[in-house]
C-alpha cells in the first residue's frame, strides 16, 4: 500500500549524569575546557549522535564521558591539523563544505518536515489509501501433503467416498499443518508457490482438488473453506510506513522548491549528457531513474 522511504536525521538523547538523578544540562552548558575552548551540551549531543553506537555497552554514566573523552580526542587532532593548514587543501576544504551543507540540511528538513507531521495527517493519509486499494481475495484452505501422486490419488478417492478431509489430514499428511487438519488459515496471491495457489484461488467454497496439486514439498489435495476480501493493515500496523511516505514526498516537495531559481549548470559533459537523457526520458512519459533521496 505505502513505500518504504528512509529519512536518517542526526538526534542525540543523553541521560543525566552519574550519581544520583541531577537536572538535565541545557544545551549551553559548559561540560569542559580545552585551553580557551568551550564544549557545551548541544556539541556534546551532536558527538553523542554520531559516536554513540561505539559505547552502547557502557552504562550511561561511562558511555557520557566515554563520548565527551572521544570529543576531546577530535578536537586535539582537529587543532594540529589547523596549524597544519590542511583546512586549505582542497580536498580536505571540500569535505568540510558537505558536512557543514549536510547538518544545514538535517536540520532545515528536521524542523520543517519531520516534527510538522502529526497523527491526524498520518490518519487522513491512511483513509486515502484504504479508499484506493483495490479489493484482493484471501482463501481459507487446508491441504493434505503426501509424499506420492499415487497416495494423494488414494486419498481423493477416499475423499469422493465420503471421507471427512479434517480428519484424513490428521492421518496422512505429513505437513506441519496435518495435526490441524491441514489447516492454513487464509492466504492471499503471492505467499503459497504458484501451482498450490493457482489451485486453491480455481476452487469454491467447499470444493478440493480432483486432481493431485505437485510442488516442491510433495503431492497436495487441497480443499477450499472460505473465500474473503483481504481486510485492511490497521493504522497502527502501517503507521510507520506512512510517515516515511509522507515524509518522502514533503522531502521531494521541499526540495524541488528550493531548487527553484537556483540557475543550475551541469558543467561536466557526461554528466550533462546524464541529465540530458533523463529529461528526455520524462517528458517522453517513459519512467527516468531516480535516487532515493537521504538526509544522512
Amino acid at each position: 500500500m505505502v513505500r518504504n522511504f528512509g529519512v536518517l536525521l542526526s538526534a542525540g538523547v543523553l541521560a543525566a549524569v552519574a550519581f544520583g538523578q541531577p537536572a538535565a544540562a541545557a544545551d549551553g552548558d559548559v561540560i569542559a575546557t580545552i585551553g580557551k575552548d568551550q564544549v557545551t551540551e548541544a556539541e556534546l549531543k551532536a558527538a553523542e549522535a554520531e559516536l554513540g553506537p561505539q559505547f552502547q555497552q557502557m552504562p550511561e554514566d561511562r558511555r557520557r564521558f566515554a563520548v565527551l573523552s572521544a570529543l576531546i580526542d577530535i578536537k586535539a587532532l582537529a587543532a594540529e591539523a589547523e596549524k597544519a593548514k590542511l583546512q586549505d587543501e582542497a580536498a580536505v576544504s571540500a569535505q568540510l563544505e558537505f558536512e557543514r551543507d549536510r547538518t544545514l540540511h538535517n536540520a532545515y528538513f528536521a524542523k520543517n518536515a519531520v516534527s510538522t507531521v502529526t497523527d491526524d495527517e498520518l490518519k487522513a493519509r491512511y483513509d486515502k489509501e484504504i479508499q484506493a486499494m483495490p479489493p484482493r481475495k484471501e482463501v481459507h484452505a487446508r491441504h493434505i501433503l503426501l509424499k506420492t501422486k499415487e497416495e494423494a490419488e488414494a486419498v481423493v478417492k477416499q475423499l469422493e467416498d465420503g471421507a471427512d478431509f479434517d480428519a484424513l489430514a490428521k492421518e496422512k499428511s505429513t505437513g506441519p499443518s496435518g495435526p490441524d487438519g491441514g489447516d492454513l488459515g487464509f492466504f492471499g496471491q503471492g505467499q503459497m508457490v504458484p501451482p498450490f495457489e493457482t489451485a486453491a484461488f480455481a476452487l469454491e467454497p467447499g470444493q478440493y482438488t480432483k486432481e493431485p496439486v505437485e510442488t516442491q514439498f510433495g503431492w497436495h489435495v487441497i480443499k477450499v473453506e472460505e473465500t474473503r476480501d483481504a481486510p485492511a493493515p490497521e493504522f497502527a500496523q502501517v503507521k510507520d510506513q506512512l510517515r516515511q511516505l509522507v515524509l518522502r514526498e514533503k522531502y521531494m516537495a521541499m526540495v524541488g522548491k528550493a531548487r527553484q531559481g537556483l540557475g543550475i549548470e551541469y558543467v561536466d559533459p557526461q554528466i550533462k549528457a546524464q541529465v540530458e537523457s533523463i529529461e528526455k526520458e520524462i517528458e517522453s512519459g517513459q519512467p527516468a531513474g531516480e535516487a532515493a533521496p537521504s538526509a544522512n
